[in-house]
Order: structure tokens, then sequence, then C-alpha cells
């Protein structure tokens, strides 16, 4: 279970997060982490929130994101919104370290969330794009299909695939919880 001042690290993407606030802290509000993103830093792959907003403060450095496809640059001071169910993706392309507030809402489950994917990372059970194995990611995906959605492949796709494969993943050891046996 997460808590304040959590630290995890995402070695693939080059991102490390703290965590401010919990849903357990905030009684399932909001979920607040201090994100920093290294120079020349990784996108995670284009996805959605289907029942969450993200709200950003730039706290030092600058952010490239890209909502809906259109790119843009934000810098210190700046605040900007990705709302509920908007493709989106971002990265750090400068050569300063970039630091940002971040916060979802609702928190839903997205501190297990972040702790399972980035600690899979940590932990070096992924693959060099960052991505688990595909029984133990089908096993994460259909868990936490309300807190995230990739944009690709199309979401029947992704609905057909994750359920078949994610009875599977739990039948060889694989979970969707920070104590996973992972492989």
């Amino acid at each position: 279970m997460a808590y304040a001042g959590e630290e995890l690290i995402d070695p693939i993407r080059r991102q490390r997060i703290v965590f401010r606030k919990t849903a357990k802290d905030t009684n399932g509000d909001l979920v607040e982490v201090e994100a920093f993103y290294q120079p020349s830093s990784v996108a995670p792959p284009a996805h959605l929130h289907p029942q969450q907003e993200e709200r950003f403060k730039v706290l030092s450095g600058s952010i490239t994101v890209r909502l809906n496809a259109q790119e843009n640059i934000y810098c210190a001071g700046e605040t900007f919104f990705i709302p509920i169910g908007v493709a989106h993706e971002m990265w750090n392309g400068s050569e300063d370290e970039t630091r940002l507030l971040w916060q979802t809402r609702p928190a839903m489950h997205t501190d297990d969330f972040l702790e399972v994917m980035w600690g899979l990372a940590q932990e070096g059970k992924t693959n060099k794009a960052g991505v688990p194995h595909i029984l133990q990611l089908a096993v994460i995906m259909q868990k936490y299909r309300q807190e995230f959605r990739l944009t690709k492949p199309p979401l029947i796709v992704q609905k057909i695939v994750f359920a078949l494969l994610a009875p599977l993943g739990r039948l060889c050891g694989y979970g969707a919880t920070r104590t996973l046996k992972g492989k």
C-alpha cells in the first residue's frame, strides 16, 4: 500500500515519483505525487484515464505533452490539465531535470497501479520498453482498467486479449499488487 514519502524509480523511462498524498490520505479524493523526469526521458505509451482527470504544475524545467496528437511544452510555473478520457503522453526533451506536481482525481486505485508498474520497472521485471511480460500485463490491465487504458490496440481487442490472458497469468502466479510474484 502506497504511503506519503514513498519513492519509486522507473529506470527505463528515467523517471522518479514521490507520493505526497495517497488515496487513503485524501479519502479517495486524489493521489498526488512529485514527479522527476531526467533529461531526455522516455514517454510512457499513449494512454488515457477513463474515469479520472489529471492536473500538473511544472515546478522546474520543462515537459513536452502530447494531448490528442497535439504537442505543447510547459515550463516552470505553468499548469496543465488532462480531462477524463483524453489520450496523452509526456516526456522531458530538455537537457535539465524536470519536476512536476501531479494530481489524479478521483484517486480510485491509482496509487496501487503506480506501485505495481513502477515497482516492476524498478525490480527489472520489464522489457527494454518498460513493458512487463504479456501475462503480467494482462493481469494488471484487467485489474486497473478503470484507471488506465492504452490507446492501442483498439479497446475491443484489449478487452478480448486481456480477458483471455489474465486468468492464465494468475494461474502462472502473476499478480496485480505490490507483493507480485513476478517472473
